[in-house]
């Protein structure tokens, strides 16, 4: 039988401002949306670090007061709702438990089941954003609290919880990752001069957000044109963090063996996708030196995008950085599997269509057929903009 003690060594408070600690009768919001905000909050603090699993975050109220909250840190770590009923400690019986995800009611994982512990604990109620759309959880978790006789209410909050596991979701639904179309340009839409000078178009605050930007992202997805012209290293330089592995798609294998990505493969994951049309004797030398290949099928010398994203992931790539030329930028663009563009944008212009586009390929003929982005942020960085916005669904 499981006896729920408090924890003080795992209490921290996660919220550096306590302020909505308490509920009081008079508040604008309902108190479930109240204290969902909160839990969305905590899960946040995971950003980056909890892949492949999700961000959650967990509060424990009673009598309209927080008595144990935390979330998710890393996966293999105990799972948000653990954490908060540990916290709560015996405070947790009759108690209300809010989470931003349906809790786990599965086994084979690194973690037992969340459900388990919150029966024993004595919550009366679970308050949750969503469902898990993981196969083996979508809507059990809830199913085996009812049956204890715990009160289940979900839906609450449910789309900024969504938003904040998109990744997450899409991998669930779909065994593809997300994509996050990223580029430097010019005012004029152009990403290198005519010689393939490239180093910087952006500023410092611009190439520190991209550092950040490759700290969420476990995959980042170059082309063969890229790695010959400036040889990247495509790890994190001005932000601490997991390197994402690093990809590049190659169908003839002419990364240079010299290259930076090839001689920091034993101590960064580096993934090459190529075709048969690669040296049998190239591709052993890769292999040797640390690097994963896989052979892809050819498409006139080319590796559609959609067995690119079918490839990683089933390598476990979940949230994937598109950081390539032109030539990768319109191929991703024009299969329409991009979720995310962002796209920073320098106060310079190369004046002349020899300097190398931001987007390569054959363009799209009718403006009704062009992608268009919604929810669009721009915000300021330096003397640069950054645009993000999701491509548009046109289904």
């Amino acid at each position: 039988m499981f006896k729920m003690e408090a924890a003080p060594s795992l209490w921290c408070p996660c919220l550096t401002d306590d302020q909505g600690a308490l509920y009081s009768e008079g508040m604008s919001e309902k108190p479930d949306a109240f204290f969902m905000k909160r839990a969305i909050r905590l899960a946040r603090l995971g950003h980056g670090k909890t892949r492949p699993n999700p961000m959650v975050g967990a509060v424990v109220v009673r009598d309209g007061k927080v008595v144990g909250e935390d979330y998710h840190h890393a996966p293999g770590e105990p799972h948000a709702e653990v954490l908060a009923l540990q916290a709560a400690g015996d405070r947790a019986r009759g108690a209300t438990l809010y989470t931003t995800l349906e809790p786990c009611c599965h086994i084979n994982k690194r973690t037992p089941p969340c459900t388990n512990m919150i029966i024993e604990s004595g919550i009366k109620q679970v308050v949750s954003a969503m469902k898990d759309p993981n196969p083996m959880v979508y809507g059990k978790g809830f199913e085996a609290l009812k049956r204890a006789g715990i009160k289940v209410v979900y839906g609450v909050m449910q789309a900024e919880s969504e938003k904040l596991n998109e990744v997450f979701i899409k991998m669930m639904k779909v065994g593809r990752p997300f994509v996050t179309l990223k580029a430097a340009m010019t005012m004029d839409g152009r990403i290198a001069t005519a010689s393939g000078e490239s180093k910087w178009i952006s500023g410092e605050k611009s190439r520190k957000d991209v550092d950040k930007l490759r700290a969420t992202a476990d995959g980042v997805l170059v082309g063969i044109g890229t790695v010959l012209a400036d040889d990247p290293m495509l790890a994190l330089r001005k932000v601490k963090g997991n390197n994402p592995m690093r990809i590049v798609v190659d169908p003839y294998l002419k990364t240079p063996l010299q290259s930076r990505l090839v001689r920091s493969a034993e101590n960064i994951p580096v993934f090459i996708l190529t075709t048969q049309n690669a040296s049998p004797h190239q591709l052993k030398s890769m292999e040797t030196a640390g690097v994963k290949v896989k052979v892809l099928s050819d498409m006139g010398g080319e590796i559609s995008f959609g067995d690119i994203l079918e490839c990683l992931g089933q390598a476990g790539v979940t949230h994937l950085l598109v950081e390539g030329g032109g030539h990768i930028n319109g191929m991703a663009l024009r299969s329409g599997l991009v979720d995310r563009i962002i796209f920073y944008i320098a106060p310079i212009f190369l004046c002349g269509e020899d300097a190398v586009g931001v987007v390569g390929g054959k363009a799209i003929s009718q403006l009704n057929k062009a992608i268009s982005l919604e929810d669009v942020k721009i915000r300021r960085l330096g003397n640069d903009l950054r645009v993000e916005g999701r491509v548009k669904n046109k289904g």
